[in-house]
Parts: C-alpha cells; sequence; structure tokens
C-alpha cells in the first residue's frame, strides 16, 4: 500500500470510524485494515465470542505523563470523602440511578443507612473500601464478593445470580431502538471470566492505564451479569490500577468525567461492534482513544490543588494553624472538595464548632489564599483556592 496514503488513513479524524471511513477511501482503506492486521496490531490474550483475540493499536494516542505522575502521588487523605461521594454519584447516575446527594454524604460520613436507597450507598461505599485494600487481590472469588456487596445484593429476584454462581444464568440483550450488543453466551462466561483475570495478573508489556481501559471494554463485551456491568467495569479499571500501585486512583474523578461525556463513552463501545463488519475484528482502539481524550487527560486540567495544599503545609510549619483550624479544614477537603459553601453549612455539617469560631476560620483561610470567597449580592461563599 502507498505510504501517503496509509499515513493520511491513519490521521484522518474518523479513522476509527469504519464505516465512514470505507465510503471515504473505498479500496484503499481495505488495503489499510490489510496493513493494520498484518503489520501494526498488537494482539491480546483476551478473544472475542468466535475465539479470534482482540487487537488494538500501540502507542497510537499519547497519555499526558503527568497523569500517570498524578495517579503515582500519594494524596491528601482527607480529599477521600468528597472523592468516594463523586464517584457514587457519577457511576450511578451513567446507569440512570439518581442518588440523593445528602443521603451519600450521610453514608459516608457513617451514619446508619435509614432506608433501601441509602442501604445501596453503603453498599457500594463498602466496595470502594474492599478495592482500595491492596491485600484484596484480584480473584473470581473477590470479583464475585465485590459485586454482591455493591450490586447483587440489591437487585429484584429476576436479575439476581443463581446461588453459588459467580454469573448471569440466562442471555442478555443491551437495547435501545435496536439491539446493541448481545451478551456472551452465559455457558461460556466461566472460561472467560478466567481469561479475563489470568490477563489482568500476568505481568506484560502494555502500559498499566492502556491495560485498565481493556479490562473494562472485556468486562462490559462480556456482560457476566444481568445488571450492573458497567458499574463492575468501572470499579475493576479502579481496582487494577490500585492493585499497580497507583494510590491516587480513589481521589481522582474517573466517573464524573466518563458522566460528563457520556454520549461518547456509548459511543466508542458500538463504534468497535460496527468495526467488526469491516474488519472482521475486535479492536479495541476507539475505546482506548475514548478513555485517554476525555477521561486520563481530563484529569489533569481538573485536578488544581496541588498548590493550595502546599501553601497549607508551608503555614502548618510554621505555627499559624491551630488544631481546631487544622480539624476545620480537613472536614472542608472531605466534604466539599472543590465546592462552594456558606459559614452556616459549614457550622451545621461539622457540628463541633460555635459559629464564630467557624467565621473566624474562614476570614483567616481566605486572608492566607487557602480559601477564596465568592460574592452574590449580600451573601459570601467560600471555596477552596485552585487559583
Amino acid at each position: 500500500m502507498d505510504i501517503n496514503i496509509f499515513v493520511k488513513i491513519l490521521k484522518d479524524q474518523h479513522f476509527t470510524d469504519y464505516k465512514k471511513m470505507s465510503y471515504k477511501y473505498g479500496n484503499d482503506f481495505k488495503d489499510f485494515l490489510n496493513a493494520l492486521d498484518e503489520l501494526y496490531y498488537k494482539t491480546l490474550s483476551l478473544t472475542d465470542f468466535d475465539n479470534h483475540p482482540i487487537v488494538f493499536l500501540e502507542n497510537y494516542a499519547t497519555i499526558n505523563q503527568n497523569v500517570i505522575k498524578l495517579l503515582l502521588h500519594s494524596q491528601n487523605q482527607y480529599y477521600g470523602i468528597k472523592a468516594a461521594e463523586d464517584e457514587i454519584i457519577s457511576s450511578s447516575a451513567i446507569e440512570n440511578i439518581d442518588f440523593n446527594r445528602e443521603s451519600v454524604r450521610n453514608i459516608l460520613r457513617g451514619l446508619a443507612p435509614k432506608d433501601e436507597e441509602e442501604n445501596r450507598i453503603l453498599g457500594i461505599k463498602n466496595g470502594l473500601e474492599f478495592i482500595a485494600n491492596t491485600d484484596n487481590k484480584i480473584t473470581e472469588l473477590n470479583i464475585y464478593q465485590l459485586y454482591m456487596m455493591t450490586i447483587g445484593n440489591f437487585l429484584s429476584d429476576d436479575n439476581k445470580l443463581k446461588e453459588g454462581s459467580y454469573y448471569r444464568h440466562d442471555s442478555v440483550y443491551i437495547v435501545s431502538n435496536r439491539i446493541e450488543h448481545i451478551g456472551l453466551d452465559y455457558k461460556k462466561i466461566p472460561d472467560f471470566m478466567k481469561s479475563l483475570v489470568e490477563f489482568i495478573n500476568t505481568e506484560d508489556s502494555i502500559n498499566d492505564l492502556i491495560k485498565a481501559i481493556i479490562i473494562h471494554l472485556y468486562i462490559a463485551y462480556i456482560h457476566p451479569y444481568f445488571d450492573g456491568n458497567g458499574r463492575m467495569a468501572r470499579l475493576i479499571h479502579l481496582w487494577f490500577l490500585i492493585q499497580k500501585g497507583y494510590q491516587s486512583t480513589l481521589f481522582i474523578p474517573f466517573s464524573s468525567q466518563i458522566e460528563k461525556s457520556r454520549k461518547l463513552y456509548y459511543k466508542a463501545y458500538t463504534t468497535i461492534e460496527e468495526n467488526k463488519k469491516y474488519s472482521g475484528k475486535i479492536d479495541v482502539t476507539p475505546f482506548i482513544l475514548y478513555f485517554i481524550n476525555n477521561v486520563y487527560n481530563k484529569i489533569i486540567e481538573e485536578s488544581r490543588t496541588s498548590n493550595v495544599l502546599s501553601v497549607y503545609e508551608a503555614e502548618l510549619k510554621k505555627g499559624l494553624i491551630t488544631e481546631k483550624e487544622t480539624k476545620l479544614w480537613k472536614f472542608v477537603l472531605s466534604c466539599y472538595g472543590m465546592e462552594e459553601f456558606s459559614t452556616k453549612q459549614l457550622e451545621k455539617d461539622y457540628g463541633d464548632a460555635a459559629y464564630a469560631t467557624i467565621r473566624s476560620f474562614v476570614l483567616k483561610f481566605t486572608n492566607l489564599g487557602l480559601l477564596q470567597s465568592i460574592h452574590y449580592g449580600t451573601r459570601i461563599k467560600y471555596k477552596v483556592n485552585d487559583n
């Protein structure tokens, strides 16, 4: 194939949409696909439903190196509650499950659940704590335990797993105005999931962040459960990165980034299915590109808190911050993150300080540059200073 045509197709902005590319380039695109197959595809130990190796294009898109540094960096532990809140709200919203944010906050603060919704929130909280524990390795048993505590125990009888079964016991279809995807034949799921767990735990040359994306896609592709496949795909994505030493994984807004680009997220899935009609292969490159451009590389744009934490540590070392103020600061980070709050709201939520103490704290931390004030007429709100 002419190298100039090959490069032109590879650089086309619609490169991953094989239907468009086939119309645009005709026989040249067929030659292009043959060249990918012979020279460029990296094959995986994972297979499609016809037992053909799944493939992807290595090094086609670049992950911002600052993302890797951020994920490897040990974060301030007090961001955990806010990050967990965002993860629970966003991952559930992707599946059109709307939890009350106040209920999520109550459960994360350790209050007992008062209804079925809060029981489900507690299950997800327990799941995040489960994957955060690096002693919990990714095995089929542990995947089953994670599924049951976060999703399985709260399903209707029609969607529950059979006693003693790790996976669904019947067919499943993903339907919009047409059938988008048919999950793997349920009789084959145990073998495919065993292969996936082996893939997860095998050391190889694949970039960890790319491998996490592939794991995510493969779970959604197999669809091992009647319900909750997307949530499990996202949880196991995070779990794999934690196992690989990316300490800040649970402090980063993965699911909130996916929620913001939900249409592109689902389009990446369907593009892979549509592309197979032209290439005969499950090529996961479209999903990898989606995740790099819309999730990983977006993280850096929204993670701007490192400077303010450095300022806080410097003022603390000078002895300018009291123990009470330290507790309030950590509470603000954990409960509000980068969201706005009022002094009255902080007084109510914190519950262990007089209003005068709260008022003094926000004024002092605003003067130190750790908080910024936002004026709404006569009302003032505050937030962590990200400027």
